[in-house]
């Protein structure tokens, strides 16, 4: 049973159109929708790990504590989703992902990492999307705790593709030389997401 649906709404709204908005995409404002594919989490953090397994030398955790023993860093920019909204001009911390995944050695065909929530949420990505300053795991937004409804204590961020790439609740990378499709890929959605093309559906 397909689970997509084109009924977005927010294609040509305003007179003058804000450049930092993609096509077909609307300024949502102060708040942003609360959107998931999944019951969500509930684990409390001292029994919360991080792990890269995959093609690495050596599996690897973190802690909640040796996440934030790392250097912390921000995100200040525009999120995107893909059923059409955007929020502009905000603001996350956490650690960026180049830190943890410096810390493994990958395999010499490594190209993807499959994202897992603590729910069983899967999204894939190419390593390309994850490294080079493009994604945290992050803890803070605005300066507050990020909220359990948008995937706090700790969710992914990949600001550059449509939010769904952003697992909420991230708890695993599995380190691939292939592509495989996660959650919403497998159900019609685009494999990679990048908002400025509108790659919303496959084939997009």
């Amino acid at each position: 049973m397909a689970i997509v649906t084109r009924g977005f709404g927010g294609r040509g709204r305003g007179k003058e159109r804000d450049p930092r908005l993609p096509p077909g995409q609307y300024d949502v404002g102060k708040d942003w929708p609360v959107l998931t594919a999944e019951v969500g989490a509930r684990f409390t953090l001292d029994r919360w790990n991080f792990t890269v397994d995959g093609l690495v030398d050596q599996t690897r955790v973190w802690s909640w504590q040796d996440i934030k023993a790392l250097p912390s860093s921000r995100y200040e920019g525009d999120i995107h989703c893909v059923t059409t909204w955007s929020k502009l001009a905000t603001n996350f911390t956490g650690v960026s992902v180049d830190l943890l995944l410096d810390q493994v050695k990958l395999g010499a065909d490594a190209a993807f990492v499959l994202a897992t929530s603590t729910t069983g949420y899967t999204t894939n990505l190419p390593l390309e999307d994850l490294r080079g300053g493009k994604a945290w795991l992050v803890w803070e937004h605005e300066g507050k705790p990020l909220s359990a409804e948008h995937g706090g204590p700790i969710r992914l961020l990949v600001p550059h593709l449509y939010f769904w790439k952003s697992a909420k609740w991230i708890t695993k990378f599995t380190v691939l030389n292939y592509d495989e499709p996660g959650f919403w890929e497998r159900n019609g959605y685009h494999d990679r997401g990048d908002p400025w093309k509108e790659q919303r559906y496959r084939g997009d």
